[in-house]
């Protein structure tokens, strides 16, 4: 039975897109959370894990109504020329990074907290920079966090549905992700293609969940003794 490569490639696509634009925009948020005392500093670190509990469904109705062609954002982009984006590629990018942003912004500020202040204060004797402490300071300690950021938002990308499904729908070469084929392939009742995928998916989840828990073993102080 061919295996449909399709939504795997375009899946790939969609989890790289995403996981590259999270690290982008979700480390100045995970290093402001985790250094200031701000007291908007706990709602925003709510509203960022709100992913967490809220259904998929959830998002992905609100995403619709707010990228739409009466949502505030929707008539945005409609004015810059670039029409709606539900049910597109860019679409799906942009829900894809409201889902998983937690999964990127909790191990970085994590990974910042846990270095402490003493280095940042070696740094200051030093007069280094505030760009330069972060660079050459935060980011070195903190690459185990980056790493665990990178693996979950790829991981959990290819494995969303109900968001995906809200906001992009099951168009072929465009929108069809994985988790979609998956579910065509049952309805369909494809059960052996559905297998394939699903089996493969599997295989994948726990490849990820095995290469954060010996990363996480790796860079825990009390396994080096």
């Amino acid at each position: 039975m061919p295996i449909d490569w399709q939504p795997i490639l375009l899946t790939g696509k969609l989890a790289a897109t995403t996981t590259l634009l999270l690290l982008l925009t979700g480390t100045p948020l995970a290093w402001w959370l985790a250094r200031t005392r701000h007291w908007m500093r706990h709602p925003i670190a709510a509203v960022v894990a709100l992913p967490l509990v809220l259904p998929p469904t959830v998002i992905g109705f609100y995403l619709l109504v707010l990228l739409g062609p009466h949502g505030p954002l929707g008539t945005f982009t409609t004015s810059l020329g670039f029409g709606t984006l539900p049910f597109t590629f860019s679409g799906l990018v942009i829900g894809s990074m409201v889902y998983s942003l937690p999964f990127v912004v909790q191990p970085l500020q994590n990974a910042f907290e846990a270095i402490g202040p003493h280095p940042f204060e070696v740094a200051a004797t030093l007069r280094a920079s505030p760009r330069d402490t972060f660079f050459h300071v935060a980011v070195p300690l903190a690459r185990p966090g980056f790493l665990t950021a990178a693996v979950l938002a790829f991981a959990h990308t290819v494995g969303e549905f109900g968001v995906v499904l809200m906001i992009g729908g099951n168009i072929p070469g465009e929108t069809r992700v994985l988790s979609i084929a998956i579910y065509d392939h049952v309805e369909s009742l494809e059960y052996t293609q559905a297998h394939l995928l699903s089996a493969g998916m599997m295989s994948f989840a726990f490849l990820v969940v095995l290469s954060v828990y010996l990363l996480n073993g790796r860079t825990n102080p009390r396994n080096r003794t």
